[in-house]
């Protein structure tokens, strides 16, 4: 009869069924030996992370260029974003007429402080005050 060998607990089970493996698969010691094993790459990982940032924050504080940046780049360059600067509209777009938001946005909520557009205030047509008795308590 085969026997199921378990790489992380580094032992053999004394049967290859799976209700054998389950149990042994769900059991602390199995965790356990599971939860070190991934977390030595983890932590090799997460260690590689670390030492790269603090390469690239030495060299900014020793004033070199930061490893992977463009030395060439000047953002403030003129034509960088093209006419207009970064925050013009795209293909020349005229400006949303005063009071209407930006595109997409419902019709007549523009700045705040302006109210709703004609017609849209106050409850729908035939509901007026609630009945006597019903309003806010007093």
């Amino acid at each position: 009869m085969p026997r199921y060998y378990c790489d992380y607990c580094d032992v053999f089970l004394t049967h290859d069924s799976h209700s054998v493996r389950k149990q042994h698969n769900s059991g602390r010691k199995h965790r356990d030996n599971m939860k070190e094993y991934y977390g030595q790459f983890v932590s090799k990982q997460a260690q590689n992370l670390i030492d790269e940032i603090l390469a690239k924050r030495a060299a900014q504080a020793a004033g070199g260029a930061v490893p992977g940046a463009d030395p060439n780049f000047n953002p403030n360059a003129p034509g960088m974003f093209g006419p207009g600067g970064p925050y013009a509209r795209p293909g020349g777009m005229a400006p949303p007429p005063p009071g209407y938001g930006p595109p997409g946005m419902a019709p007549g909520y523009g700045p705040p402080g302006r109210g709703p557009p004609p017609g849209f205030g106050g409850p729908p047509p035939g509901h007026g005050a609630p009945p006597p008795g019903y309003g806010p308590p007093e």
